[in-house]
């Protein structure tokens, strides 16, 4: 049987899990020792040691395989988090049959989920230090998600203009491949370095991330070895938090994937347009102006159209006991024509009593009366249609609903108008 390498004593007298990642970001296989097997809620199991890098310090989780050194059995690695007492879970998508402590595996780490991160991570480091140098604005928050990264700056205003020269100064960093270094000091020793942020850990000894000459920070995450690993960096959109303001960016190849997703976008709609990609701008503002136009001449032509028909139903619609009962349905107009043709109705004449009733992909009622009538129209609405399995209310002269489906709304506007025809006016 293989056989693991002891960890270190220390780490064995505080049954934490040993690190292997603090000392070196681009281990991707290593071999380690089941502390404790986990089979609810979640499978998962705690190792002596390990490569895989837990959700922490605003840093997503590492994923790979674990496999176990006396049948090969291979098991995916999906999620690995941190305990309180300093040990570390990876779980499982699979529970471990008749695997007991002390046995051996040999772990994996997915290597371009690891890059990306480290990426990702350093590139926060370098940005949040060029918004101190630049505008003395400190970063607050680090998010890190599988598409994009995020730091939250502590500041009232951010401009476009700060953001790009942010941006710049960050990619000039890049460019020149400074060392990027990784040290333990006492945390009396770092009181005096001038770290760019406050740890927020009591630990005694901290570990240091060194960004030669422009950055140093306490730090737990991975991270590349010179900010050219980095490879550029670029920032996409800003806005408006609770504590300030956000940033969101990209760096390393997901930088230059989302690049290519934005291209393959702009061409795709500058296609459309049978226009270059940087006139896209232009012409979505030119086909929004023409889009509101046409909705207003539609709004129009609706109106016109309803009051025209509202004029010719009341012209055709003797009064009796009172009232002008006027029952429809359409087949080809929506609920918005139905609302609409009700107050035409209802304001031309004070003794309209309305029931409409629309046949269209949505079918839909509307109820309504000329004020001073008596009837309730929501009452009446709701009666109707609840025999329809349909949803609907309002107020006392006007309502409106929809019904699942147009089978039976003539006959349910029949019913409504006997209902009225019974009730005196």
């Amino acid at each position: 049987m293989q056989t693991c390498e002891p960890p270190r004593l220390i780490l064995i007298l505080n049954k934490m899990t040993d690190r292997l990642y603090y000392p070196d970001s681009f281990l991707y296989n290593f071999d380690a020792e089941v502390r404790e097997v986990q089979e609810t809620p979640r499978p998962a199991v705690i190792l002596d040691r390990t490569a895989f890098y837990p959700t922490s310090g605003g840093q997503i989780h590492d994923t790979g395989h674990l496999t176990l050194a006396n049948n090969d059995h291979k098991f995916r690695v999906t999620e690995v988090a941190d305990t309180e007492d300093g040990r570390i879970v990876h779980y499982l998508d699979a529970p471990i049959k008749d695997v007991r402590p002390g046995a051996c595996v040999h772990g994996e780490i997915d290597i371009v989920r690891r890059r990306d991160h480290m990426q990702q991570h350093s590139a926060q480091h370098v940005l949040s230090a060029a918004f101190i140098r630049l505008f003395n604005m400190p970063t607050v928050s680090f998010h890190m998600a599988d598409d994009y990264c995020s730091i939250d700056l502590d500041t009232p205003s951010l401009m476009q203009a700060q953001v790009e020269d942010a941006e710049r100064l960050a990619n000039e960093i890049v460019l020149e491949n400074r060392p990027v270094d990784v040290r333990y000091v006492t945390r009396d020793e770092a009181a005096t370095l001038g770290l760019r942020k406050p740890p927020a850990t009591d630990r005694d000894q901290l570990r240091l991330v060194d960004i030669q000459d422009f950055d140093l920070s306490a730090c737990g995450g991975t991270h590349v070895c010179s900010t050219g690993q980095i490879a550029g960096l670029l920032l996409r959109k800003f806005e408006k938090v609770r504590q300030g303001w956000r940033v969101e960016f990209v760096a390393g190849q997901r930088a230059v994937s989302t690049a290519r997703r934005d291209f393959q976008t702009l061409t795709e709609a500058a296609a459309l347009f049978s226009g270059h990609l940087y006139h896209v701008p232009e012409q979505v503002r030119k086909s929004l102006d023409e889009i509101k136009s046409l909705r207003k001449l539609n709004e129009q032509s609706m109106s016109d159209l309803a009051a025209a028909e509202a004029t010719a139903l009341l012209a055709e619609t003797s009064e009796q006991q009172g009232r002008k009962l006027i029952v429809r349905t359409f087949s080809g107009r929506d609920l918005n024509f139905l609302k609409l043709l009700a107050q035409k109705l209802t304001r031309q004449s004070t003794s309209a009593v309305v029931l409409l009733a629309t046949e269209s992909a949505e079918p839909a009622l509307v109820f309504a009366q000329s004020p001073g009538q008596p009837h309730d129209m929501s009452a009446l609405l709701k009666q109707t249609i609840t025999p329809l399995g349909g949803r609907g209310g309002g107020s006392k002269d006007l309502a409106q609903g929809g019904v699942p489906a147009s089978d039976a709304l003539a006959s349910a506007l029949a019913t409504a108008a006997r209902s009225l025809s019974s009730t005196p006016s």
